[in-house]
């Protein structure tokens, strides 16, 4: 296998994690009959930030481990990936994406039979706004997304001890979902939501209700935007 080819598998298995241990903490606390059920949107921000972490660390052995398009392509842009691999690792990250949620879908499958609330259903497999207002929606995804990237170009700047590195990571993703996820959820991430969006639209569940595409546009575009704003800002730091 080539070394590119390894490092697009990366980006497939590493999201792949992300999405499993992200998108099943948010099945432990919204489904029913879950030991967690209920738990909180801090057990949900703690979760996130972990399956980050393990995730990175799974695909940093052979890869940059974005597991993110909006980073891949923030990362290209600044010259730190080449662009030949920015479709492939898009394309790993969003199939990665899908089986992670397939596989949450698995773990819970008894839960989510048990669970009617079609929200709750869909907001396990991707994000929703608490408020719906697309342009401020939009905005509140670009800010998170612009964090995100600012803060993984500032660590690339910075000097870690070995593997130490991905726990600033982490805790960037804990800061960001305990400050700035209350509006939207914090996709922060187009793969992320898409992904399983089109899990949960393909999956044979008997409450799933709507996928809601109409939304669906919103964590795809704002995050690129603001991961391409963040680039432009470190260029002048």
């Amino acid at each position: 296998m080539s070394a590119d080819m390894v490092q697009i598998f990366s980006e497939f298995i590493g999201t792949l994690i992300l999405i499993l241990l992200g998108d099943g903490v948010c099945a432990a606390v919204n489904l029913n009959k879950s030991k967690a059920q209920n738990s909180g949107w801090i057990v949900i921000a703690f979760g996130w930030a972990l399956a980050v972490t393990i995730a990175v660390y799974v695909a940093g052995i052979n890869g940059p481990a974005h597991l993110n398009p909006a980073v891949t392509i923030a990362m290209a842009v600044n010259g730190s990936l080449k662009m030949s691999l920015v479709f492939p690792f898009i394309i790993a990250q969003l199939l990665g994406a899908i089986v992670g949620a397939v596989l949450v879908w698995l773990v819970y499958l008894p839960h989510f039979d048990a669970t009617t609330d079609k929200g709750a259903i869909l907001g396990t497999f991707a994000t929703g706004p608490a408020i719906r207002n697309y342009p401020s929606n939009v905005v509140t995804e670009v800010i998170g997304t612009f964090v995100l990237v600012l803060g993984l170009l500032a660590f690339g700047a910075n000097k870690f001890a070995d593997g130490t590195n991905v726990f600033a990571v982490g805790g960037l993703i804990l800061a960001i979902g305990l400050s700035l996820g209350g509006p939207t959820g914090y996709a922060i991430n187009p793969a992320r939501d898409l992904g399983p969006r089109i899990a949960h639209f393909i999956l044979p569940m008997k409450n799933k209700g709507d996928s809601d595409w109409a939304y669906s546009w919103v964590p795809v575009v704002a995050p690129i935007i603001g991961g391409l704003l963040a680039v432009g800002l470190f260029k002048f730091m």
